[in-house]
């Protein structure tokens, strides 16, 4: 556990952050790994099927861990004002939501499957090793958020390098599976999902061991776990926002998909590719992001606002840094990052396409994510939820529709960084409007 109200700002949001950083690498690799030992041993077909999964698998989790990151919010506030009694209920009580939304989403969930593909307009070429992938995906939903919620949780706590040590392990054995599952027995699409379930459930698990006989505040016993009304309310009015917005915005990346999959095969697997790269790459962005709201919660739940704003523009300037290095790095080596899932000509120049347009605004989002996340650590989400929802919704779907009957796939690539631009303006306006700032849970008089 870190306490991030006292010591060095700078330095404090770095060392904070760079576990996650590292952490969130090895999480993207479970995908990443993936898409290229699918892309390169069952085909782009199959990289396309994939791919056209996770827009699927994002709005089923979307609504639950926005609700479940207003449970992280309250305990770093309970945290940075020390009331540790507080914090083992409100630990107590998001895992106890996790797991009942994980039951209720794969019963959900797992009957509409093809249906929910036919209405994204996946190439029928693409549907059987879609479904195939998609349906062991979501029967290991519970594992995928009892992991997730260990580490959100630890961070919430400030520490971020004790979910590393675990996604490592599942990291490494992700990869091992996914070549045995693919290549060697030949399992398909389906291998891949398995891998990632299996190795999910095993970081889960072991973590779980580990914090029952090392960590001070959280314990995996159902029998002693206590549902907190009260945590559970404010954790609704924090995550909710959070929790709609992402589930409007993973809607709105299968109403994308949507129109990327009328452009036929190669355009999906370029675009999934591609994304993946995308995401990649981003990731610096987020991750400072999320150190910064762990680092605004504790703050102010210790009534330390100027050291809020102070670490605001240290962590925009320490963001902003890497966010223009990933820039160059992605343009300059777009080519041969694509052909690492193929080697089809035509997805490979489609998603350099796609890489040099979208990567020059990273400075963009990285400002737009920066700024939310003071309003997000200080307990304010819902006009931010807003201004996420138009800027998708009211820009970005109209201009991918609209610039794609015009230029083609193109135009679906500029709608990307239009979103972006628009959310970033009215992030900025209304963080300078200043109402987060009495928006926090709890008080220092608490």
């Amino acid at each position: 556990m870190k306490d991030l109200t006292v010591g060095r700002i700078g330095l404090s949001i770095f060392k904070f952050a760079v576990p996650m950083l590292i952490g969130q690498m090895f999480q993207q690799l479970y995908t990443f790994v993936d898409q290229i030992i699918v892309g390169n041993y069952l085909g782009k077909e199959a990289l396309a099927a994939v791919g056209a999964s996770f827009p699927i698998i994002f709005t089923l989790i979307a609504l639950v861990i926005g609700v479940a990151s207003g449970g992280t919010i309250v305990i770093s506030q309970f945290f940075g004002a020390k009331n540790f009694r507080m914090v083992k209920r409100a630990i107590d009580t998001v895992f106890i939501m996790l797991f009942i939304a994980a039951i209720l989403l794969t019963s959900l969930g797992y009957p509409f499957i093809e249906q929910i593909f036919r209405l994204m307009q996946l190439p029928e070429e693409l549907m059987e090793m879609g479904v195939s992938y998609l349906s062991v995906y979501i029967g290991g939903l519970i594992l995928f958020f009892g992991y997730n919620g260990v580490a959100a949780i630890l961070r919430g706590l400030g520490d971020s390098i004790t979910p590393l040590y675990f996604l490592i392990l599942a990291t490494v054995l992700n990869i091992g599976l996914d070549l045995l599952f693919i290549v060697v027995l030949g399992w398909g699409v389906a291998g891949a999902a398995w891998a990632t379930l299996i190795a999910q459930g095993t970081a889960f698990i072991t973590a779980a061991f580990y914090l029952n006989k090392h960590h001070e505040l959280i314990k995996f016993n159902i029998r002693q776990f206590a549902f907190d009304k009260k945590v559970f309310r404010e954790s609704l009015r924090i995550g909710l926002p959070t929790g709609l917005q992402h589930t409007f915005v993973a809607l709105g990346m299968m109403a994308l998909m949507g129109i990327v999959n009328t452009f036929g095969t190669n355009v999906t697997a370029a675009y999934t590719a591609a994304g993946r790269l995308d995401s990649l790459a981003v990731i610096p962005a987020m991750v400072f992001a999320q150190a910064l709201a762990t680092y605004v919660g504790q703050n102010m739940g210790a009534g330390k606002l100027e050291r809020v704003n102070r670490g605001l523009w240290t962590t925009l300037l320490m963001s902003s840094t890497v966010s223009l290095v990933m820039t160059a790095v992605v343009i300059i080596f777009k080519y041969p990052l694509m052909g690492w899932f193929t080697d089809d000509p035509n997805v490979i120049s489609i998603g350099g396409d796609y890489l040099t347009i979208v990567t020059s605004f990273y400075l963009v989002f990285t400002s737009m994510f920066i700024f939310g996340s003071v309003m997000r650590g200080a307990g304010d989400t819902l006009i931010p939820m807003f201004i996420t929802l138009f800027a998708l919704w009211f820009i970005r779907i109209p201009a991918a529709f609209i610039l794609s009957r015009k230029f083609g796939e193109t135009g679906i690539w500029w709608s990307i960084p239009t979103g972006w631009t628009m959310g970033m303006v009215l992030t900025l306006i209304y963080y300078k409007v200043g109402r987060w700032k009495s928006k926090v849970v709890v008080k220092p008089a608490d």
